[in-house]
């Protein structure tokens, strides 16, 4: 008797580990799809928000863009800089693929949050307390954009995905280009080139160099959604909202048209 009990019980405890696979699985996709977006979505945000904030100061917005993405911390930003790179660090503390990974996922969060909670010093220079903070958050930054260099590269290679090229090429661009935008920041700030433009090199190889690694980390989502059946659900989402939109546009043109006609 016990042995039929536990053949009945057999097909439940297949189907109880099949669903916390399942579920393992879309906790991975959508942790790489968070750490994507917002690296995707931070760089455009700091200067879009602080110019959307200067036009309803009555300000013309051409100081909107920063120094550097540490700068927006003295900007009208600065809560988003802060809390965008306090849940990339919880995102990558928490994410879990293999050991070594591991490590590096967390090592590279926690040079998140410290880039976060140590401020850089002010434009003026700040006092010797501010400029203090500044070096604990110049070494964090540093660290923080070697471990997402890192991360990339041996995500190329890591079990799993060493298989499908179309989601390890990506890695291997970004870490690649991660690591020539940090030498062409670095070569930039000792010959003082571009200080003096609306958009610094710093910012933009900072922006580029995010970028990379968003996409990377959007593109490995994507994937993994295709391979867990969970991306079709996706398309229709999106495809709902699109359609949603869409439909709300035409109706708002039906309303102009009307005003128009009664004019």
């Amino acid at each position: 008797m016990s042995g039929t009990d536990g053949s009945a019980a057999e097909p439940l405890r297949r189907g109880v580990a099949a669903g916390k696979k399942d579920q393992d699985a879309r906790t991975v996709m959508r942790l790489r799809l968070g750490v994507g977006v917002i690296g995707v979505l931070l760089p455009p945000a700091l200067p879009a928000g602080n110019w959307i904030a200067a036009r309803l100061d009555g300000r013309t917005g051409e100081d909107a863009w920063p120094g550097s993405m540490s700068g927006a911390y003295y900007t009208s930003t600065r809560d988003i800089f802060v809390g965008a790179l306090c849940a990339l660090g919880i995102f990558l503390i928490v994410y879990r693929y293999n050991r070594f990974n591991d490590i590096l996922g967390t090592a590279a969060g926690t040079c998140a949050l410290g880039v976060a909670l140590f401020p850089t010093a002010p434009g003026s220079g700040g006092d010797a307390g501010q400029q203090t903070v500044s070096v604990f958050h110049q070494v964090f930054a540093v660290a923080l954009l070697t471990a997402m260099a890192a991360f990339c590269l041996f995500m190329y290679g890591a079990p799993g995905i060493k298989e499908r090229s179309y989601v390890r090429r990506p890695y291997l661009v970004a870490g690649v280009l991660i690591l020539v935008f940090m030498a062409l920041a670095a070569v930039a700030a000792v010959t003082e080139v571009g200080d003096d433009w609306l958009i610094t090199p710093l910012y933009l190889c900072e922006w580029l160099s995010v970028w990379s690694f968003g996409f990377a980390w959007t593109g490995a989502a994507l994937s993994l959604a295709a391979d867990i059946d969970r991306l079709s659900r996706t398309r229709a989402v999106v495809g709902a909202v699109l359609g949603w939109l869409r439909s709300l546009g035409g109706v708002l043109g039906r309303g102009r048209a009307r005003s128009r006609a009664a004019v």
